[in-house]
């Protein structure tokens, strides 16, 4: 609209010359807004077919039914999920897989990568979305925390079916029952903005190692 406008005080500003004011100037837009502005409200629009004089009085029905369709699809999308979700139920101690979807260094192709490593052992629970564990070999350096959404239980291959594949070997290690932790180093610090405070990011030791 403001560009349609603009083109057309431009176009009557310049070319109008029975529009001089008592100055005897033809670029007063001021005086001239109220008659573009009528002229553009009350012509059919091709985007809508519509004016926009009529077509203003409709966006408060069309408002409430976009907002009931969105309020369906989240309804909808939410019993879709529920239906094939449930919240995880990993405890301390469980063995799960890693997703390596966000690891880049791990050596061969990519495309021959596997798509889960471990299985590893949950050695805390954050609230019960996260997952902490201690990593080993090429992911040593990776950080210890994990999303339910990037892990899998680990499952055992059943001899029955698959009689000629070697398991995993696999050794598990002491899990930490006790709250009292060793830090094994003080990765990054930060003072709290208007507060004498300071936060500090460490990495906890693992005593059996």
């Amino acid at each position: 609209m403001i560009h349609t406008l603009e083109d057309m005080i431009r176009r009557l500003c310049a070319y109008g010359l029975e529009f001089k004011d008592s100055d005897g100037f033809t670029h007063d837009w001021c005086t001239l807004r109220p008659a573009l502005e009528l002229a553009y409200k009350t012509s059919v629009h091709s985007s809508t077919g519509q004016t926009p004089a009529i077509f203003k009085m409709i966006p408060a029905k069309v408002k409430n039914h976009a907002k009931q369709s969105i309020n369906d699809a989240f309804a909808y999308a939410k019993q879709k999920w529920d239906k094939s979700h449930k919240a995880p139920d990993f405890k301390v101690g469980d063995l799960f897989l890693v997703s390596t979807l966000n690891f880049n260094n791990i050596k061969g192709p990519k495309k021959l990568k596997y798509s889960y490593v471990g299985p590893f052992v949950i050695f805390s629970l954050h609230g019960t979305n996260v997952v902490q564990v201690e990593l080993s070999g090429e992911l040593e350096n990776k950080h210890p925390t994990f999303p339910v959404s990037l892990i899998k239980p680990y499952q055992p291959a059943d001899k029955e079916f698959f009689p000629l594949r070697n398991p995993t070997p696999l050794t598990v290690p002491p899990v930490e029952q006790n709250e009292d932790k060793t830090i094994k180093e003080v990765i990054k610090e930060r003072r709290l903005r208007g507060k004498n405070k300071r936060e500090y990011l460490v990495r906890y030791r693992n005593e059996v190692h």
